[in-house]
């Protein structure tokens, strides 16, 4: 089972690398899966790791991919807030594993993607990617939260994106989990449903 989530971190890290040249898939992306998931699925913590390694090496191939492209800094305190939100989604994993159902996985993946976006545009709007873009009001914060800068795509678009990616890349990563878990005579969630039928 170990080498299945191996596979598909890897895979869904080279899923991310590949889709940044491509706007449309701006934001659609398995980062908070990946690690929700890894709270769900992998009970080592050396494993929780690999997640963040994942995320980690990416995140160092995109940030270069848009200072040569685009001139963009390296925003060492926006990937930090980014990071303490994908631990958090870990963190939901590890809650969904005590009592692994789907109801909780879809709950769970909810959350953290909720989180993401208030805590990530609320950095944004606090100014933490080194400028002041919103004005530090109420109104500043809406426009962070809603519309975003006018240079960019509505922060909706985004979050639209982030919380569909993060449904749908759970789904993977977690039907893949449960099927394997149920052909090796595992607690599987498959089995539970059989079972209650």
């Amino acid at each position: 089972m170990r080498v299945l989530g191996l596979v598909l971190i890897v895979a869904a890290a080279l899923w991310r690398i590949l889709a940044v040249s491509s706007p449309e898939l701006a934001n659609f992306a398995p980062l908070m899966a990946l690690a929700f998931c890894g709270g769900v699925y992998f009970q080592s913590r050396w494993m929780w790791l690999v997640p963040f390694a994942a995320l980690g090496l990416s995140d160092l191939y995109i940030n270069h991919y848009y200072a040569v492209q685009f001139h963009y800094p390296f925003p060492l305190r926006e990937w930090s807030v980014r990071l303490l939100c994908f631990a958090a989604g870990l963190g939901l994993g590890r809650l969904a594993s005590r009592r692994r159902s789907w109801l909780n996985l879809l709950s769970g993946i909810l959350g953290a993607s909720v989180l993401f976006y208030l805590v990530t545009n609320t950095a944004s709007w606090l100014g933490w990617s080194g400028e002041l873009d919103y004005p530090q009001t109420s109104a500043g914060w809406w426009q962070a939260m809603t519309v975003g800068l006018p240079q960019y795509a509505p922060t909706l678009y985004f979050f639209r994106n982030t919380f569909t990616s993060d449904l749908l890349f759970t789904a993977g990563f977690a039907l893949a989990m449960e099927y394997v878990a149920l052909r090796r005579g595992e607690f599987s969630l498959f089995g539970a449903a059989r079972q209650r039928a």
